[in-house]
């Protein structure tokens, strides 16, 4: 029995459908807190159950005969994000299963400016301690979290920014079939997924003055990228009405990737799956078509 945590997220419910393509739908179990919610993957044969990461005892359940468990990771952060994986990771071992897979990030990293980075770094650090085999696909940066960040410059025709440094932006259709390879161990031949992978990203890195050339081409008309400071992109922030903590976390994203902590691109995505990786202007191209 395969288990995929959060199969209602974007992530977890495309990893699912694509193990459905290649492994017995009895043969797959979905941990989640909202049963209603995946029905549909009930329909098709998959064993639905409720898990939370606040609750051991429904993680028995939910991870009850497995062989392998992919715990993706929450949208919280700080203590309660390692707390959360934490509590999964342990569950997964008092289940059986035989390998652990985590969903973490290219940039983990105890230090990091941007917090969920340090989150992975803990979590990476529990998985160790398991004694339990275990894979951390250390994901590149979603390509769609670009779009939330280029939204207003859509309106405005300026990409408003602090100094910022290159990112491999990677598709989440990319790093779901990489997960399922993992999954159905496929590419483990040369241990490639085990323990700490590479970064697993797209092609190329691209900064946000890349992004606002690329905005130029689709959109027709002229992005400017502006360089602001970290305090006035902040203080922008907050006055658009998003928490200090929301806030917070997105300038830590731009101090990160000056530090580099989201680039170079990597090739290893690209070789696992045996086809080229999404192009980061094909991906804003296909999000952005109702907008152009």
């Amino acid at each position: 029995m395969i288990i995929v945590t959060g199969a209602n997220g974007q992530l977890g419910r495309m990893v699912t459908e694509r193990l459905l393509e290649r492994v017995p739908a009895r043969e797959i179990g979905v941990s989640v807190r909202d049963v209603d919610a995946a029905q549909d993957l009930g329909a098709k044969g998959v064993r639905v159950r409720m898990g939370d990461f606040t609750g051991p005892a429904t993680l028995a359940h939910a991870f009850e005969g497995a062989s392998k468990v992919l715990i993706v990771s929450t949208d919280s952060t700080g203590e309660t994000a390692v707390r959360h994986h934490r509590t999964a990771v342990e569950a997964a071992a008092k289940a059986g299963a035989q390998r652990i897979l985590y969903t973490s990030h290219m940039g983990s990293n105890p230090s990091s400016p941007f917090p969920p980075m340090p989150d992975h770094a803990a979590t990476e650090e529990a998985l160790r301690q398991s004694g339990v085999p275990f894979t951390s696909l250390r994901n590149g940066f979603y390509a769609s979290s670009a779009v939330m960040l280029i939204s207003a410059a859509l309106e405005t025709g300026v990409l408003a920014a602090p100094e910022d440094g290159p990112v491999a932006w990677t598709a989440h259709t990319d790093l779901a079939d990489a997960a399922v390879l993992a999954l159905t161990g496929e590419t483990l031949t040369g241990a490639a997924l085990d323990g700490l992978t590479p970064a697993l990203t797209g092609p190329e890195a691209i900064d946000m003055a890349g992004i606002a050339d690329i905005l130029t081409r689709l959109m027709g008309r002229p992005i400017r990228r502006v360089v602001v400071s970290d305090a006035d992109y902040r203080a922008r922030l907050l006055s658009a009405g998003l928490s200090e903590h929301a806030a917070d976390m997105l300038v830590g994203l731009f101090a990160a990737s000056r530090d580099g902590d989201f680039a170079p691109a990597d090739p290893t995505l690209a070789d696992l799956l045996g086809r080229p990786t999404v192009r980061m202007e094909d991906y804003l191209k296909s999000a952005l078509a109702p907008a152009r």
